[in-house]
């Protein structure tokens, strides 16, 4: 099993993504796996259970709730969660030799809202996160600009915009969803000549 998990994480060569430039620049020890890459959430998830297990059994948190890299720790005073901070920090950097991203920590009031995983959850409903929301439109644009130079399929157009109307299924996103289909709809006569 080594030489299989081995093979996988040697098998990625950071060179090749621009994001690492400045990893590559200040000589951080090249690791790690593309983001996208299926083997990085599944291995988040096997190294992370040791800090689940601490978050749960040792410091007997309630609500507490990660996906991948990513974790949540809801409680009603701010001086518990300061505490908790400073406990997890040291268990991941003697433990488990991680550190947690300084500038993605921060401690609100629930009202305000979590953001997490793209989406902004509030006590009675959930927003999509305007930076996803503007990365999304924007790529939007970029594949209707392929499929109108004909670089990708209208099927695989169609798969794109479907797959933007899921993640707003998971949010107040109606409006927004309408707004995608309206464009969709309105450029249904350039589509359709492109088939």
């Amino acid at each position: 099993m080594d030489v299989f998990i081995e093979a996988i994480v040697g098998s990625f060569v950071v060179d090749n993504f621009p994001e690492r430039e400045r990893e590559l620049k200040d000589k951080v020890i090249k690791r790690g796996l593309p983001i996208g890459n299926v083997t990085s959430q599944i291995f988040a998830n096997i190294y992370l259970n040791e800090l689940d297990r601490f978050i749960k059994y040792q410091l007997h948190v309630k609500y507490y709730f990660r996906y991948a890299d990513d974790f949540v720790i809801i409680s009603d005073g701010p001086n518990y969660l300061y505490h908790l901070l400073d406990l997890i920090e040291e268990f991941l950097t003697t433990e488990l030799l991680l550190n947690l991203h300084a500038d993605k920590v921060n401690i609100r009031k629930f009202r305000q809202g979590i953001d997490f995983l793209g989406y902004v959850i509030l006590p009675y409903h959930s927003i999509l996160r305007n930076k996803t929301k503007r990365r999304m439109l924007k790529k939007l644009v970029i594949q209707f600009d392929r499929l109108e130079f004909r670089e990708i399929t209208v099927e695989k157009f169609n798969q794109i915009v479907q797959s933007y109307l899921g993640i707003l299924k998971h949010c107040r996103g109606y409006d927004l969803s309408k707004r995608i289909k309206n464009v969709y709809n309105l450029d249904s006569n350039i589509i359709s000549s492109l088939k």
